[in-house]
């Protein structure tokens, strides 16, 4: 057991050692980063394209290309207290940290956690009265002089040089602290990068507020529970010696299985980005390509065989590429490009991740080209790039139980587009935005078009139509042609549609039951025939940033426009 000093019978301090001096002040940088720039410096200049399971390797290369200019320098070394105090009850001792010199040592290998060398420096300095000098000594000697380069924090006023490298650090900290789930490495993610780029915007929404207080605080006691589970299966998984008993295997087993059942709960809390907008919600891990480096566009022919006439009303200076299948063509596709289909029948899972500003139109009469969906997965089409266009297309959906049209963020366009409806509609997520051109919507089990709250949306000249129908015998929850969530408000502008022959309103508003709540006398009332609904339903068309011009909202079965209350 190392020794600690302690005051004497007489409650004196020992006289028999060197003071420490206080700890100079260490470098935390002021600077306050937005999404964006987490973003491009996580996913673009530390992950790249490298997989979970490398991107260990990937962050000690990051630190160490930091160092490249610098061989020493001053810091305070943090340990973890369990390097420190082993079988000694530290009682309420803050976490010790001491003034050492350190000098990168060449390490084999990039494997983290990288390695520095390290000495206590002049003075001896430290914020703990109680550690003595000969104590560090004592344990860095057991450690070689070696500990990770994550525990030792620069001190201010050494140079920029330093003041980078310091920075360097704390983004890796960041990383490791916020981003790094202990499971990454244990599970396949073709697009690792897209995933820390959801857990970036997870942590900025947490930060906002945008997440409910109550949500987050579950989801940390969950977090700090599979973490203890986790450590607490190390730790008996160490004590076993030699070949387990039967009884030390069942007990191993339960904990694993504990662990495994808390590390579920909080990637499907994650998954949903711990809000509750129901099965729409942000699924797509692919990361933005952007433009090709050389700045030009390309338009991809997606057919089977080329004709020259196929081709003669595109200008002579278009660069073309022929694809005779669709999922090729998307693949091939950097912001800017369009992708123009012949008439066929094509089959592609590619139209449910996309991230860039294309355009994908189809030649001809739109019925006669027609894509289907891919069963296996949720959506049909998703995306989520800044200006997405879809013209002349007829889209049919198959077996994918997800909307046929999901707008994650940014814009979608679709313009006389035919969408064959199986699952549910088109869905608009909060802060994304549509535009819908001389479409047409039938057959969705759920609403025709679903606006979630915060989103916005422009219909014009469109007809919806036979939607909802998967809640035909359920009359009270049937959702329409369209469908607004409330709170915070969505935007919706309606021009010149033509809405008929939906279970349910035309449009149909869903507020909080508490945002409009009639008494039982209002109840009385409205059954009556009193007109305390329709006082409810005018306050909230008023309140909505809602345009309505020259609608057609017939046949439905509850009627044009009503209010549906949220239970």
């Amino acid at each position: 057991m190392r020794t600690i000093l302690t005051p004497n019978s007489d409650g004196e301090e020992p006289g028999d050692f060197e003071a420490a001096q206080v700890l100079p002040e260490i470098f935390i940088s002021n600077r306050a980063y937005t999404n964006d720039e987490r973003v491009a410096l996580f996913c673009d200049q530390m992950i790249r394209n490298c997989s979970a399971e490398d991107a260990g390797e990937a962050i000690s290369s990051y630190i160490t290309e930091q160092l490249a200019h610098k061989r020493s320098l001053i810091a305070v070394w943090k340990p973890h207290p369990n390097v420190l105090f082993v079988n000694c009850d530290i009682g309420d001792m803050s976490l010790p940290g001491v003034l050492v010199n350190v000098n990168f040592i060449p390490c084999e290998g990039k494997t983290p956690p990288l390695l520095v060398s390290v000495s206590v420096a002049e003075p001896f300095s430290c914020n703990t009265a109680t550690l003595s000098r000969e104590f560090f000594e004592e344990v860095l000697r057991e450690h070689d002089y070696s500990v990770p380069i994550l525990d030792v924090y620069p001190i201010k006023g050494l140079g920029t040089d330093v003041d980078n490298i310091a920075e360097s650090l704390e983004h890796v900290r960041f990383f490791y602290d916020f981003l790094w789930r202990d499971w990454d490495d244990e599970e396949e993610c073709d697009e690792y990068a897209g995933l820390i780029e959801k857990r970036i915007q997870l942590y900025y929404d947490i930060q906002d507020g945008i997440i409910p207080g109550p949500i987050i605080e579950r989801y940390y006691k969950t977090l700090v529970a599979y973490q203890s589970k986790r450590l607490e299966l190390t730790m008996f998984q160490t004590n076993i010696r030699g070949e387990a008993l039967p009884s030390e295997a069942v007990e191993c087993w339960k904990k694993y299985y504990e662990m495994l059942m808390l590390c579920g709960i909080l990637k499907f809390w994650e998954d949903l980005r711990l809000r509750s907008h129901g099965p729409f919600c942000p699924r797509i891990y692919k990361r933005r390509k952007g433009r090709r480096t050389s700045g030009k566009t390309v338009t991809h022919i997606v057919a089977q065989m080329m004709t020259k006439d196929m081709i003669k009303s595109f200008s002579e200076d278009v660069l073309m590429r022929q694809h005779d299948n669709l999922s090729a063509a998307l693949d091939s596709c950097y912001s800017g490009d369009t992708v123009v289909v012949f008439p066929g029948d094509y089959h592609t899972a590619a139209l449910a991740s996309l991230t860039d500003d294309i355009t994908i139109k189809g030649e001809g009469v739109r019925k006669d080209v027609q894509i289907h969906s891919a069963p296996s997965y949720d959506h049909f089409v998703a995306s989520k790039a800044s200006q997405l266009m879809l013209m002349n297309l007829t889209l049919v959906q198959h077996g994918t139980c997800g909307g046929i049209v999901v707008v994650e963020s940014g814009q979608t366009t679709l313009e006389n587009c035919l969408l064959k409806c199986e699952g549910t509609g088109v869905c608009v997520l909060t802060g994304a935005s549509l535009v819908m051109k001389n479409c047409e919507i039938s057959g969705a089990q759920g609403a025709g078009v679903e606006l979630c709250p915060g989103s916005y949306a422009e219909l014009h000249h469109n007809e919806i139509h036979h939607c909802s129908n998967q809640l035909a015998k359920d009359t009270k929850g049937s959702q329409g042609g369209i469908n607004l969530k409330v709170l915070p408000l969505p935007q919706l502008k309606l021009s010149n549609n033509y809405i008929h022959d939906n279970n349910g309103y035309g449009l149909t508003i869903l507020v909080p039951d508490n945002l409009y709540k009639a008494s039982n006398e209002d109840l009385e009332k409205k059954a009556n025939g009193n007109k305390n609904e329709t006082d409810h339903l005018s306050k909230a068309l008023q309140e909505l940033s809602l345009e309505i011009t020259t609608n057609r909202l017939e046949s439905n079965t509850k009627g044009a426009i009503g209010l549906q209350h949220k239970m």
